[in-house]
């Protein structure tokens, strides 16, 4: 350095101090899902709500392969938060099923939605209760979805054998359509049936099964990783309040995340749900907080657990933080 660069520093440092840098933000990745599906613009709210109403936390959203992958990258440390169906996080927490032998270890933060499993028949199919599905031709959900594997799971564990028949979502409407099969199981959209049900009852009365309350007791006894709901009336028209089986759409949290950062943006999110429910409209109107401590399945991270106390919240004991 020449003598005349080191006296103009120390002319600067004579009349204005020390150079005082900002601290560098705390910067996180979270992983969402495919950019096509509307879970992945929900994401981009969320980080929006971030970015703006976290102080000293930038974030950013990738697009990843959904559940699975984000529950690897999350052991991997390479996203910090990430959407993780309930069921399937419960699963690896666990070290159950795909996750034997090698459990991810995730906290989790909020549920956003509930998928209620609607089993949906036609109503002239003569079914008027789950147990009746015995050697019924049924659809238990698109092909590799996890509909699909939690209906299976759920009859076996209830001790009921429809006749399973597989096919594309299109395939399954038309077949109940023209009567070939009796009915499908498929996720709700809140508290409302999805659209492929609607269409099917424009022409064709359809009915919702609704479990009992010894099959209740058997599902939360036998099958924590998924939940019990019941359905208002008014699912679709003419459609009396019903309980069925569901899973949550929740954001985990790798466990080392900041306690004070978990807890602010479970903060900001709660208390910001405009630009969530402007991206993904089954959040307009929903309780977050209460859907979260209803549907969580694996352990909170003691920063939104934080949150949800001071909010007046009772923790379950499942619930609970862990070290």
């Amino acid at each position: 350095m020449n003598k005349m660069l080191i006296s103009s520093l120390a002319v600067g440092l004579a009349l204005f101090g020390p150079v005082v840098t900002s601290h560098a933000e705390e910067r996180l990745l979270i992983g969402s899902t495919s950019s096509s599906s509307s879970h992945y613009s929900y994401f981009v709210a969320v980080n929006q709500v971030i970015n703006n109403q976290v102080e000293g936390v930038s974030s950013s959203v990738a697009e990843t392969g959904a559940t699975v992958d984000n529950l690897r990258r999350l052991s991997r440390d390479q996203i910090d938060l990430g959407l993780v169906t309930t069921n399937t996080g419960y699963h690896a927490y666990q070290g159950l099923n795909d996750f034997e032998g090698r459990p991810i270890d995730s906290r989790l933060l909020w549920v956003y939605t509930v998928a209620p499993q609607n089993v949906v028949l036609r109503a002239d199919a003569g079914v008027e209760s789950m147990d009746a599905l015995e050697g019924v031709r049924l659809n238990p959900g698109i092909t590799g979805s996890a509909t699909e594997s939690t209906t299976e799971a759920v009859m076996q564990t209830l001790g009921i054998s429809p006749d399973y028949v597989r096919g594309s979502t299109t395939d399954v409407v038309d077949s109940i359509k023209d009567a070939r099969i009796a009915g499908y199981v498929k996720s709700g959209v809140g508290e409302r049936l999805d659209g492929s049900t609607l269409d099917i009852a424009t022409f064709t009365p359809i009915e919702v099964l609704s479990l009992s309350d010894q099959q209740v007791a058997t599902l939360q006894e036998q099958m924590p990783d998924v939940a019990v709901v019941e359905i208002p009336e008014g699912a679709a028209e003419d459609i009396p309040a019903y309980r069925t089986w569901a899973f949550g759409v929740a954001v985990h949290a790798k466990p080392g995340l900041d306690e004070e950062t978990a807890y602010q943006i479970v903060k900001a999110v709660m208390e910001n749900p405009e630009p969530q429910a402007n991206a993904f409209s089954a959040v307009k109107g929903a309780d977050m907080a209460k859907m979260t401590l209803e549907v969580g399945s694996v352990p909170l991270h003691p920063g939104a657990a934080q949150y949800f106390k001071e909010q007046g919240y009772e923790i379950p004991e499942a619930l609970q933080p862990v070290k």
